[in-house]
């Protein structure tokens, strides 16, 4: 402590102090260059070259499932740029909130397909000509979710910080729910604030 307060230690001082920490130490001597090299030292090439390459292949694996868990549950690390995000997860809480017109439009398809292997050309006709009104229907009503989701945004956020989003919500309505990813974090009916 003397050490510390004076400017100009004494050698007496300074012969303590190396004691002292002479007497700490850590156990061992100091590693040479050459050890230390040595320890860290690999092969560029591995010796059992099929075994590296399985672990490789496994630490990849493993890294894509943490990767894909991440972007269903809307982790925005995993997340692409078009779903990154305050504003886009807005919009698909937004999606998500309601029902759409749209997430039966594969579904409906898929009817329609079945009732083309009737022999009736009524019933086919019939079938076609719903399936075209059903998907005007669709597509009206993803334009008007642009117009929606934009008008909210721009209340939430101001009309200079709102992002193009009207595409982006569109096409969430259009997919089924249980396809959707990032994955539906809200219930239907709990719309954001």
């Amino acid at each position: 402590m003397a050490a510390r307060d004076n400017v100009n230690p004494s050698p007496a001082d300074t012969a303590d102090s190396h004691e002292e920490s002479a007497a700490a130490g850590k156990g061992r001597p100091t590693p040479t260059r050459k050890e230390r090299e040595a320890a860290r030292k690999r092969p560029l090439v591995p010796n059992d070259r099929k075994q590296a390459a399985k672990e490789h292949r496994e630490k990849l694996n493993a890294a894509r499932e943490k990767a894909r868990i991440g972007m269903a549950n809307g982790d925005e690390k995993y997340l692409p740029m078009r779903d990154k995000g305050p504003q886009k997860r807005w919009v698909r809480d937004y999606v998500d909130a309601r029902i759409s017109i749209g997430e039966f439009l594969i579904p409906v398809m898929f009817f329609v397909i079945i009732l083309t292997f009737i022999p009736s050309i009524e019933a086919q006709t019939i079938s076609i000509i719903g399936l075209w009104a059903f998907f005007l229907v669709a597509v009206l009503d993803s334009t008007l979710l642009g117009f929606i989701v934009r008008r909210k945004l721009t209340q939430k956020y101001g009309a200079d910080k709102v992002e193009k989003v009207r595409w982006y919500a569109a096409m969430r309505s259009l997919q089924l729910r249980v396809l959707r990813l990032p994955k539906p974090q809200v219930k239907r009916g709990q719309f954001p604030s």
